[in-house]
C-alpha cells in the first residue's frame, strides 16, 4: 500500500521561510508520479498548492507564485515544497498527494505563520 508522509512544517514569523517534505513508499512509479502539495486552513476546503509532473513542470496558485517552489528527488520519492516570505494566510495543514491516483492523504504538516 502506497504512503504519504510529510514533515518540516512548524511555527514561523511573517517573512519567514520553511521546507515541507513529501516521501512516498509503497508501490508506485514514483518517476512517472503527478505529485502535488494541497493545503487546508481551518474552516476551509483543501486547495491546490502547486504541483510537478514527471517532466518537472511545475504550477502554482496565485497566491503562492514567486514565493513558493515545488521540486521532486525521484531517487528519494520525495518531493519538496520551498515555502518563502510566508504570510500569516499560510497557515494550514499541508498535504501532499499524486494527482491522477488520488492516493490516501497522509497526516499532513502543520505551517503556522504567526508573530
Amino acid at each position: 500500500q502506497v504512503q504519504l508522509v510529510e514533515s518540516g512544517g512548524g511555527l514561523v514569523q511573517p517573512g519567514g521561510s520553511l521546507k515541507l517534505s513529501c516521501t512516498v513508499s509503497g508501490s508506485i512509479t514514483f518517476e512517472s508520479s503527478y505529485m502535488a502539495w494541497y493545503r487546508q486552513a481551518p474552516g476551509a476546503q483543501r486547495e491546490l498548492v502547486a504541483h510537478i509532473n514527471k517532466d518537472y513542470s511545475q504550477a502554482y496558485v496565485d497566491s503562492v507564485k514567486g514565493r513558493f517552489t515545488i521540486f521532486r528527488d525521484n531517487i528519494k520519492n520525495t518531493i519538496y515544497l520551498q515555502m518563502n516570505s510566508l504570510k500569516p494566510d499560510d497557515t494550514a495543514v499541508y498535504y501532499c498527494n499524486d494527482i491522477d491516483e488520488g492516493l490516501n492523504w497522509g497526516q499532513g504538516t502543520q505551517v503556522t505563520v504567526s508573530s
